[in-house]
């Protein structure tokens, strides 16, 4: 073989290896802000039930995920920019206009949280009167409180909004100075940041918002991709439902299934 044909021989070859490559470089962005046990810290042994999830199912059809801790106003942006594929952890409610699956992978528990020596507890609305609320910017709490936020957004005597990534730990600190009363947090969230904090137990569950809010990871309305990755990500959950696999990671995790 001369030294021309095989230098072409070669070149093809390695073109040939490089497409190979390229099909096996798909990639799957999802984000979310922290909130432990849904998702956690990127790089870390535990990222987070949804975090595991998506890898695992995602993993089956060769496409590799990446997590990306964002605050949530910026993942709920990107993703409907079509910069970021998911959401990690969104309710129906959180973005109407994202493409959902059929089958929640867990439910999200709102609670509200007083220092311990508050006597405070909610029972409604109305027992929200006289008492500083805070709250994560752009996270949906439910029609009835998402419309009392609205209402008295702008008045810091009823209603203190953090933002950023931080805004959770934030509002700990708001809470634990007294410069708010209550801070509304989702269950899981708050245990886990508490003991991330070295702070378990410092704080007191005061009644929780009825009924829980299933979660899923949320697609992209912008992107082609979308209706592909909800598909298998949907059939990835039945099946992991059906064969024990979601029970499990739930179990890891202390997370009951809805």
């Amino acid at each position: 073989m001369s030294k021309c044909r095989w230098l072409v021989v070669r070149g093809c070859v390695l073109v040939l290896l490089g497409c190979a490559g390229c099909l096996r470089a798909e990639t799957l962005v999802i984000a979310g802000d922290i909130w432990c046990p849904v998702n956690c810290q990127p790089g870390s042994e535990r990222p987070g039930i949804f975090v595991e999830l998506a890898r695992e199912i995602f993993a089956e059809a060769g496409i590799e995920v990446q997590y990306k801790a964002l605050n949530w106003a910026r993942t709920l942006q990107m993703v409907r920019r079509g910069e970021l594929n998911a959401a990690v952890g969104a309710g129906v409610e959180d973005a109407p206009d994202f493409l959902f699956g059929t089958t929640p992978v867990a439910s999200s528990r709102n609670c509200f949280f007083t220092r311990q020596a508050s006597y405070w507890r909610f029972t409604g609305i109305a027992s929200l009167a006289g008492q500083r609320l805070g709250v994560i910017n752009d996270y949906s709490y439910g029609d009835q409180l998402n419309a009392y936020i609205a209402l008295h957004h702008g008045d810091s005597e009823r209603i203190q909004i953090a933002a950023g990534d931080t805004a959770l730990t934030l509002n700990i600190s708001k809470l634990t100075h007294g410069r708010v009363d209550v801070v509304l947090e989702n269950a899981w969230g708050m245990q886990a940041m508490l003991a991330s904090l070295g702070h378990t137990g410092e704080l007191r569950e005061a009644g929780c918002r009825v009924p829980d809010v299933p979660i899923y990871l949320a697609f992209s309305p912008v992107l082609a991709s979308s209706p592909r990755y909800v598909a298998l990500f949907e059939q990835g959950v039945q099946r992991y439902r059906a064969n024990g696999r979601l029970q499990a990671l739930l179990d890891a995790y202390g997370v009951q299934r809805p």
